[in-house]
């Protein structure tokens, strides 16, 4: 999964609302000194109750009516959940990996993605630049900061068989190292429901059938990922594939446009207005291709990916309809290209600097959000 990983973010649990004590607490040591209730009060986890609320945040929903014991704050704490999920199913971390992850990041920062810490510890995981986890900003970027957090993880020798509170402290080497296991069980809720809106997330029990793997980045069946197209030329159409007759007519004629535009080159901050002439400047950059787009099908975007992942409304990636943008690199709230989807399981999309415009298939890519415009 190179470029899947859904968008959508996850909401921090809070020591306050759940224990009754009072503010959210300014540093991991001291939110585990304070958090001992949380193994009473997260004992008995409605699965079935979380993956409601959970996909209401992912489809949209403010997070003002959504209530899940542990989660406090869900348009904040989703979404970030969503990440570090996502994170895991682009690096094929099984599934427990990401239950560790989730359980970790509830424990140092209550899944919010913090600019202060113990010492110099920030982000998600609280891991400090002084320990070579990255510089401050690169920490502070979800999707950077989980992919750390797995590549240690995956590091360490028989992980699958520890516990969650065992993995989760050889990579942390916190000073109160049995912390994480009050979390595992809604950390195991929260994967169960986020998985589910990405292409792929393995059977119920964890376990990966044929057909997953097939498919775990997309959230389709095989087939219906782009899968059966086989290698698409770059700047070509795959044999077979044809614009949706049921789409809306203005999601049709947007990607007709951005059809016309295939084998241009990519040029960063191109105005996508004259792809074919000499004028490099007038050639496409991933979000002006978007914008162009849907610009000659009467639709107005703004001209950045960060704006255009606030246009319209979000969607999850498992319901995704031609002329849907989707966004991948980044986090869910800062993503850094987008693309847009086209049926069939495919996306078309100005990759980068030397490539064309170009169709893939969405099993390459790891989505973090999903808009639609229209």
């Amino acid at each position: 999964m190179k470029g899947l990983a859904a968008g959508i973010g996850v909401v921090f649990l809070s020591p306050i609302l759940i224990a009754g004590t009072g503010m959210m607490l300014a540093s991991s040591a001291d939110a585990v000194q304070n958090s001992g209730s949380f193994s009473s009060c997260l004992s008995d986890i409605d699965s079935d109750k979380v993956a409601e609320q959970v996909t209401k945040i992912l489809d949209g929903a403010s997070g003002k009516d959504v209530h899940v014991e542990g989660l406090d704050l869900p348009a904040e704490q989703v979404p970030n959940a969503a990440t570090i999920v996502a994170a895991g199913l682009s690096l094929d971390v099984p599934k427990k990996g990401q239950i560790i992850a989730l359980a970790t990041a509830m424990q140092e920062s209550r899944l919010r993605n913090l600019n202060y810490g113990d010492r110099d510890s920030l982000g998600l995981f609280q891991q400090r630049p002084s320990q070579g986890w990255g510089n401050a900003e690169q920490i502070r970027d979800p999707t950077y900061a989980s992919e750390q957090f797995y590549k240690h993880l995956l590091k360490v020798s028989g992980w699958q068989q520890m516990t969650v509170t065992q993995a989760a402290q050889a990579v942390q080497k916190s000073g109160l190292p049995d912390a994480y296991a009050q979390w595992e069980k809604l950390a195991t809720a929260l994967q169960g429901a986020i998985a589910k809106t990405f292409p792929g997330s393995g059977d119920a029990d964890g376990k990966d059938t044929d057909q997953d793997k097939q498919s775990a980045t997309t959230g389709c069946a095989p087939g219906q990922d782009g899968s059966g197209f086989g290698r698409i030329p770059e700047g070509s159409v795959p044999k077979g594939y044809s614009l949706p007759k049921d789409a809306d007519p203005k999601a049709h004629k947007a990607i007709a446009w951005a059809m016309q535009q295939l084998g241009t080159l990519y040029q960063w901050g191109g105005s996508c207005t004259n792809s074919h002439g000499p004028d490099p400047m007038g050639r496409c950059d991933c979000s002006s291709l978007m914008q162009q787009a849907y610009a000659h099908a009467g639709v107005t975007l703004t001209r950045t990916t960060y704006t255009q992942v606030g246009e319209g409304k979000a969607v999850s990636p498992a319901h995704l309809k031609p002329g849907d943008l989707i966004f991948s690199r980044g986090s869910a709230a800062r993503p850094e290209h987008v693309g847009m989807y086209m049926g069939e399981g495919l996306v078309i999309e100005a990759p980068r600097t030397t490539k064309p415009v170009r169709i893939t298939p969405i099993k390459d890519w790891t989505i973090l959000a999903a808009r639609r415009v229209l």
